[in-house]
């Protein structure tokens, strides 16, 4: 036996990612509270009183998540002005998939046209974009791919009691995407992430078949818990409160996220930092929300290349993620 023993190559990658494209993609079915009303024991002043929704979008039936994904992914490529052969890996953040396999991942990359690269589902539910985010800003430095598509995306129409109107209110279909690539500088700062465990069954599925949530608990919970992760995303990111130009929450709730960033500015957020509201026209699309209102405020003007971002997703498990990204 030789002496000497083989040693390993490790790979490196560069050392600051960046956004680089944004796309969405939602339910084709527009369903306000009045269309609601009609179904179950609920009404508009009711719904918008609890949770800020004047709308939510459903999918079509021949809408599924994997072409909600396609469609969301296929934008932020040609946002990005890559091409989708350039991109060598693909993380797509979901809880709603019918089943544990085939995976939303691999079907996404082959329809877009990512051949040959790494494909995985990742589920933090409604925080998972931030923690796919941060997975694949870190394959990238750690060279472990060149260019990643991140999709965040659900289609709860399957898994909602749409008799329960606790719920029923609340869930949306749709996808949001990123494509993340290395950058001259950093453009995705570190996340700041973990989980409450011994709060696992606020959100859970009933009879292995519905989503459903402990309202209160979990309203308590994101109300109070929240607003230091999203500090200590800010600091990990060598940042104050006030240079965040945007704060985009989960968009569980208006009254969490209007709460959360009360809470932020009463730490030194400056009152003109623009907050995420998508939720009164989208709904709750869990892992899709952040990036989907990402996508709806670039485009209405709401944020602009190089805005200071911070992003901050939590829900089911309980999970929770965060971090500071500069807007492409």
């Amino acid at each position: 036996m030789s002496a000497q023993r083989p040693r390993l190559t490790l790979r490196t990658g560069p050392e600051n990612t960046r956004i680089l494209g944004l796309g969405s993609a939602l339910g084709n079915r527009v369903v306000t509270n009045h269309d609601l009303a009609e179904t179950i024991d609920t009404s508009d002043e009711w719904i918008r009183e609890r949770v800020g929704i004047v709308s939510r979008r459903l999918a079509d039936p021949e809408q599924s998540l994997v072409s909600m994904g396609i469609e969301a992914g296929a934008k932020a490529v040609a946002d990005s002005g890559l091409a989708a052969a350039e991109i060598d890996a693909l993380v797509f953040a979901t809880c709603t998939m019918p089943g544990p396999i085939p995976n939303a991942a691999a079907q996404t990359a082959a329809a877009i046209g990512i051949n040959a690269g790494a494909a995985f589902d990742l589920n933090a539910a409604c925080a998972g974009f931030s923690y796919a985010l941060g997975t694949a800003s870190d394959l990238i430095r750690g060279g472990s791919a060149k260019r990643v598509l991140v999709v965040g995306g659900e289609r709860f129409t399957d898994w909602v009691d749409w008799t329960d109107r606790a719920n029923a209110i609340i869930f949306a279909d749709g996808a949001g995407a990123a494509v993340v690539g290395p950058a001259d500088e950093p453009g995705i700062g570190p996340v700041a992430w973990g989980s409450a465990g011994d709060l696992a069954q606020t959100i859970h599925l009933r009879d292995n078949r519905y989503i459903y949530q402990e309202g209160q608990s979990v309203f308590r919970w994101a109300t109070t818990q929240i607003a230091p992760v999203a500090e200590q995303a800010v600091q990990a990111a060598g940042l104050q409160l006030s240079d965040i130009d945007a704060l985009i929450p989960h968009q569980a709730n208006l009254r969490i996220v209007e709460s959360i960033a009360k809470r932020l500015r009463s730490k030194g957020a400056r009152e003109d930092m623009v907050v995420a509201r998508d939720i009164v026209h989208t709904g709750n699309t869990s892992a899709g929300s952040i990036p989907i209102a990402l996508d709806h405020m670039r485009s209405a003007g709401e944020i602009s290349h190089g805005d200071v971002l911070l992003l901050i997703g939590f829900g089911a498990g309980l999970s929770y993620a965060g971090q500071v990204v500069v807007c492409p």
